[in-house]
């Protein structure tokens, strides 16, 4: 009885955390402040919520300014709280 599995099957990675939201801050170096909206029915009010959530994301080559809509995925750690990497800019700021 052979309950091994196969290498392919056993290889399955599962897919970062794609995100998506708007750059609030860029004052650091090499790194911005993006927050994120989220919107849900509460289970018990059945209200819509809306609820926001702040992410620092690693920009090495600094192309996110403030205002801008950028996409970005979940990595290993960089540091204590920045684990988020930038992985485009898909709307620039019209202001800058």
């Amino acid at each position: 009885m052979d309950n091994k599995v196969s290498n392919e099957e056993n290889k399955q990675v599962n897919p970062k955390r794609l995100l998506r939201g708007i750059v609030v801050s860029d004052k650091m170096d090499k790194t911005v402040v993006v927050q994120v909206d989220r919107t849900f029915k509460h289970k018990l009010l059945h209200k819509v919520v809306r609820r926001t959530k702040k992410y620092k994301v690693h920009d090495p080559q600094q192309e996110a300014a403030t205002g801008d809509v950028v996409e970005f995925f979940e990595g290993r750690p960089v540091s204590k709280t920045k684990y988020m990497y930038l992985s485009r800019v898909v709307q620039r700021d019209e202001r800058g």
